[in-house]
């Protein structure tokens, strides 16, 4: 018998979201039926309603999540009714070439639910990153569910379901920060701030924070950030440097997207350092780098998937982390909205007046 739940649902391009009844089915073998209770509001979802990811309309938003296990299908072992879980996007198979080789972050196959949440109507919904969690309860494959902690704050748990764990994956995994090393990070969004979180987990001697607004460098300290750079007044690249004794930081996190950024983090980084593209660009950009340069400066030069993450090893973690006090999971929290607020949510994100606005339900 499906359930009936309200949600968040994005029609045709470009269009406001509109909240809409919404038919979930009881879990198949290997599924889950999970009562969320907090969703971040994630860039992501605005690339879904303006048709950047594809052009599967209509889609149910909401990917950055928490919630309770209700039911769960045959063959479901992992997670039980009554758990307190985090909602992932790649539940790793198990099988694929990459998880066989040991490295189970980089799956390739990764797990969604097989059957399909709809409208009243009958038309099939495409659930944001697998997820669709803009919704009172959503189906997702059980592989997608992270036992944690059930005394953590909802709203601020479910924030390791992509941005900051991104950001903090993006440090830590992919980045391989440790102790001593001098990390600079270009844009100060959550993701940014995230990875500076996590440069400061890991023990970075120095963490330079790089913005063009002065109240996103401040939010940056709280996270961690020794120094601030406001690009708009000066040139970044020079500034890293000079607050790095000439050399360049060890580790240069490029948490935008963008090319201009993208080469200021590779002139800014020492030789034999890293840059860590965790900002997303859309397909269009290009890049266009003296091959000498790449040579020449040595070190490596990576792309962060979802921070290199390996939910059931890293979400729990971090979640034990936040209690003790030693990860500020609640600072990302700008503020909590309702479902019919989540349109209003985006204009703020678009101005950057927010860190991440979580709906709670």
């Amino acid at each position: 018998m499906p359930h009936e739940v309200r949600g968040v649902v994005a029609r045709s391009r470009g269009a406001e979201v509109s909240i809409e009844t919404i038919l979930v089915p009881d879990p198949g073998p290997g599924e889950a039926l999970v009562a969320v209770r907090s969703c971040g509001v994630c860039h992501t979802d605005l690339h879904y309603r303006e048709g950047g990811i594809n052009d599967d309309f209509p889609f149910l938003l909401g990917h950055e999540a928490a919630g309770t296990v209700e039911a769960v299908g045959d063959g479901v072992t992992d997670v039980a009714p009554g758990d307190f879980v985090i909602l992932n996007w790649r539940a790793v198979c198990g099988q694929c070439r990459a998880c066989l080789r040991g490295r189970p972050w980089y799956c390739f196959a990764t797990h969604n639910a097989a059957q399909k949440m709809t409208l009243k109507d009958g038309t099939e919904l495409s659930p944001a990153l697998g997820i669709g969690a803009f919704a009172e309860k959503t189906l997702v494959h059980a592989g997608q569910c992270t036992k944690v902690n059930p005394a953590a704050s909802p709203a601020a748990a479910g924030l390791l379901g992509c941005g900051v764990m991104a950001g903090i994956g993006a440090a830590i995994n992919t980045g391989g920060v440790t102790r001593g090393d001098s990390v600079a990070v270009i844009g100060c969004g959550g993701v940014g701030d995230a990875a500076i979180a996590g440069a400061a987990l890991a023990g970075a001697a120095k963490i330079i924070a790089v913005d063009i607004d002065d109240r996103k460098l401040q939010w940056a300290r709280g996270f961690g950030a020794t120094d601030t750079v406001n690009s708009r007044e000066s040139d970044p690249v020079e500034a890293i440097r000079a607050l790095t004794g000439g050399h360049g930081a060890d580790v240069v996190i490029e948490a935008i997207g963008r090319p201009e950024t993208y080469e200021q983090a590779f002139y800014a980084r020492d030789l034999a350092g890293t840059v860590v593209l965790v900002g997303v660009p859309t397909p269009d950009m290009k890049i266009e780098l003296p091959l000498i340069e790449v040579f020449g400066r040595g070190g490596s030069l990576k792309s962060s998937w979802y921070g290199d993450c390996l939910p059931s090893r890293d979400f729990p973690m971090l979640v034990d982390l936040y209690l003790q006090g030693r990860l500020d999971l609640d600072g990302f929290v700008s503020e909590t909205i309702g479902l019919d607020q989540v349109e209003e949510a985006f204009a703020k994100m678009q101005r950057g007046e927010v860190l991440r606005s979580v709906v709670m339900l």
